[in-house]
């Protein structure tokens, strides 16, 4: 093809630094794809100098021959990089469904059922068009009934799905940023202890299960503040002034049940706490 440039293993080997034995080896193992042949003639192109230099890059990272075969492999096939470090997506809440045209009639009342909305859901990353079927993950598809059955418009579930969306890329970034930052050194500074990958997905399960649980465990915090405001607006709660009889017992879990404030010591306070110990 023209302006393809196009190499003989000879000078695929110069150009990369490596013994044309070696790129050999690498093709068998699954490593490099196959050459382009013309006749007897083998030639190599741009694709292969990217994979022999990713392949260098991650041997000096600690990587072994078979876990970087095993990545190229798995990407080869679609595979995203969190299924192939072990946070994938194909069990559970996080796999992918087929959704129907009965399913969109039960997540959307009948004639609101519009392709604008769907092109939307589909923009937002909520469904994936797939060989002519949208799909969406089990948990979006799951919770989507739920608010069709509150009676929930469509177009407030797109609208809030894209702000929470954001604010989740956000916050994953944020854990990303931790590992990159605090993390992702220890490994390479360990490369030639024992294999990466394993180590590797070892880190993101762990990091993974704590973002979520953090996450989750702030947003219930977020949601039960918002509760309250929302009873005060609305005027569903009791005055200031008022407390239960009950309130009068000397207990002092009496008086927690009843006190929502939350102080902010200042700094002496925080000390002599900490230096008091758990045995005061």
């Amino acid at each position: 093809m023209a302006g393809v440039e196009q190499l003989t293993v000879d000078e695929l080997a110069v150009r990369v630094g490596l013994p044309g034995s070696t790129i050999r080896m690498y093709q068998t193992k699954g490593l490099l794809h196959p050459p382009k042949r013309q006749g007897r003639q083998a030639f190599y192109d741009a694709s292969h100098i990217e994979r022999l230099t990713l392949v260098q890059r991650l041997q000096a990272r600690g990587f072994s021959l078979p876990a970087i075969a095993e990545l190229v492999k798995a990407r080869e096939q679609g595979a995203s990089v969190a299924a192939v470090l072990g946070v994938g997506d194909t069990e559970g809440p996080d796999d992918w469904v087929r959704v129907r045209v009965r399913d969109l009639t039960r997540l959307v009342p009948m004639g609101d059922v519009r392709p604008r909305v769907l092109r939307r859901a589909i923009q937002l990353g909520l469904v994936r068009w797939r060989r002519g079927w949208p799909h969406t993950r089990r948990w979006a598809l799951e919770a989507g009934n739920r608010l069709a059955l509150l009676a929930v418009p469509c177009d407030d579930v797109l609208d809030k799905f894209a702000n929470l969306r954001a604010a989740t890329d956000g916050i994953a970034g944020d854990f990303v940023e931790v590992f990159e930052r605090r993390l992702w050194p220890q490994l390479a500074a360990k490369s030639e202890q024992e294999d990466q990958l394993d180590r590797i997905r070892a880190l993101l399960v762990e990091l993974t299960y704590t973002a979520e649980t953090v996450v989750v465990g702030t947003l219930r915090e977020s949601i039960r503040e918002a509760a309250e405001e929302f009873a005060r607006r609305h005027g569903l709660l009791p005055g200031d002034d008022f407390r239960p009889v009950w309130a009068e017992e000397p207990l002092p879990i009496a008086e927690r049940l009843i006190d929502n404030e939350n102080e902010i010591p200042d700094e002496p306070a925080i000390r002599r706490f900490l230096d008091q110990g758990d045995d005061s």
